[in-house]
């Protein structure tokens, strides 16, 4: 039912959150496993943790709010979530897999940043001044993950894809290069191969 006031899109949209959050939960595991950098891994294994107290800090509220959480499946995030599913299932080297899972976990965070952003400022328009507490406190955390996804791409995880894919171009230079075909169709003549005209 589409949402007729402020109060029904706020409630709308922490549905849309908490559907967001659980789907999060399940995807953190996966990357954290294929994530090649330890550290990388352990800030998977971090905001897996954080996201546990997201989905509690939700179903707090709308306990208060006298509504379920469930009923709600957020297809933005479905999406987000796919996306980063497929780049794991192609396997790449380690140093671009882990690039490639940073950017996919940031198109998360940015995500959840725009929606936890939105939430907290209609908590604070409709009175729910508490509320709004527990959705920036969840929003800044948001905003520090990204941060620190941030930092490990500059400083290293980069600059690895950078190098594997370096390394990979020297190999494909090492490779002997296929000699051009002289056959009748398609073959190379130098000007000296050309009969006479005379």
């Amino acid at each position: 039912m589409a949402a007729t006031n402020l109060s029904e899109l706020y409630v709308e949209k922490l549905k849309d959150l908490y559907s967001a959050e659980q789907q999060i939960l399940k995807a953190l595991p996966k990357m954290e496993k294929a994530a090649g950098h330890a550290d990388l891994q352990n800030a998977f294994e971090t905001h897996r943790r954080q996201t546990e107290t997201h989905v509690q800090r939700l179903e707090q509220i709308f306990e208060e709010l006298g509504q379920s959480a469930r009923g709600k499946m957020c297809h933005g995030m479905q999406g987000i979530i796919e996306e980063g599913a497929e780049l794991m299932k192609e396997k790449p080297e380690p140093g671009p897999l882990d690039a490639g899972l940073i950017a996919a976990a940031q198109c998360v965070e940015h995500y959840e940043m725009a929606s936890y952003g939105s939430v907290c400022a209609w908590a604070q328009l409709l009175g729910y001044d508490e509320q709004a507490e527990l959705l920036k406190q969840t929003l800044d955390e948001e905003r520090e993950t990204d941060q620190l996804l941030t930092n490990l791409a500059e400083q290293s995880v980069n600059t690895d894809a950078e190098v594997s894919m370096t390394e990979d171009e020297g190999e494909m230079a090492d490779m002997p290069r296929r000699q051009p075909s002289r056959g009748r169709t398609g073959g190379t003549r130098s000007h000296h191969d050309r009969p006479s005209s005379r």
